[in-house]
């Protein structure tokens, strides 16, 4: 969700890959249009891909860069392990990379605009922190479309 407001901000037309119960969480996000996580994203179609679940359809998303494409992957939840055909990776001259470190000066900035209101962090639910093994077991099932945060 944060990543579709991000982009959004920064002038991007947004298309998500969500779960049908979610696309309306994505959607208010700033989501233009939401593909069900069980259809396969339209090939060649994106220059910008930001993968944050990872897992059996990792693949697709580089089927569905353009030529030049960048892919930016920053989560896990569906499986660390990817398969996929690297020959896409060079025939299309992608470029994939890692994005969950943030300078002091991008951070500043996302704080700003946390601040101003141009993007707003989507709490989905609180927990106290003894029921941390329930926040986690709510994560991992993957109930909620916003975050999940912990309370002292």
């Amino acid at each position: 969700l944060a990543a579709a407001q991000l982009a959004r901000q920064r002038g991007a037309h947004v298309t998500a890959v969500s779960a049908k119960t979610k696309a309306d969480a994505v959607l208010e996000a700033g989501a233009e249009q939401v593909i069900g996580r069980d259809e396969w994203p339209p090939q060649d179609q994106f220059s910008v891909v930001i993968d944050v679940v990872g897992g059996s359809a990792f693949s697709s998303l580089l089927d569905a860069l353009r030529p030049g494409g960048r892919l930016a992957t920053s989560g896990a939840i569906a499986g660390p392990v990817v398969s996929t055909d690297l020959r896409t990776v060079y025939l299309k001259d992608l470029t994939i990379f890692g994005c969950t470190y943030q300078s002091p000066e991008n951070f500043a900035e996302l704080v700003s605009l946390i601040r101003a209101g141009a993007i707003r962090p989507m709490v989905s639910q609180t927990y106290p922190l003894r029921e941390i093994a329930r926040a986690q077991s709510d994560f991992i099932s993957k109930r909620y479309p916003g975050k999940l945060v912990l309370l002292p």
